[in-house]
């Protein structure tokens, strides 16, 4: 593996398991699917993020995921057996869609675009993480993950 490979691979993992012993020690979801790609993102950026592209971004996700799910989808999960054809199917593919599209277009109106936030969008949306406990556990995650990003590139810059 090249020495940026190498770099690329062990900070990014080191993002998660960040997160991860948080998870360990608290037993809160704080390691979830779009966070893979945030750490990636934010480890292959030659500076650091803005911080209204990450956070703001995934503050879109997430209000937009709450309002579709709670609106369209209460009570279900795609984690559930859903039967094809089914009304709770339909009501979770419609709670996806429409929080993807409320998603994109928040992110682009306030110029927060950061792409792993359609992913926070439908983790919600299709019931895997649609409470208001997981809401705050998913802004302490994200911030957490870009607080020590900044730390690292601050301390790269130093040193």
């Amino acid at each position: 593996m090249g020495g940026r490979a190498l770099r690329v691979g062990v900070e990014a993992g080191l993002q998660v398991a960040l997160l991860g012993a948080v998870l360990w020690a608290t037993g809160l979801p704080f390691v979830f699917p779009s966070l893979g790609p945030t750490a990636f993102a934010l480890v292959t950026r030659s500076g650091t993020a803005p911080a209204r592209e990450v956070l703001g971004g995934h503050l879109c996700g997430l209000a937009a995921g709450l309002l579709a799910y709670h609106a369209l989808a209460p009570g279900l999960a795609i984690t559930d057996a859903i039967g094809p054809l089914s009304a709770g199917g339909l009501r979770l593919a419609a709670s996806g869609a429409l929080s993807v599209a409320l998603t994109a277009g928040a992110m682009v109106r306030l110029r927060a675009v950061h792409g792993p936030a359609c992913a926070t969008t439908l983790i919600v949306a299709l019931g895997v993480l649609p409470g208001l406990r997981e809401a705050a556990v998913i802004v302490a995650a994200v911030a957490g993950m870009y607080g020590a990003h900044v730390a690292s590139r601050g301390r790269r810059a130093r040193g």
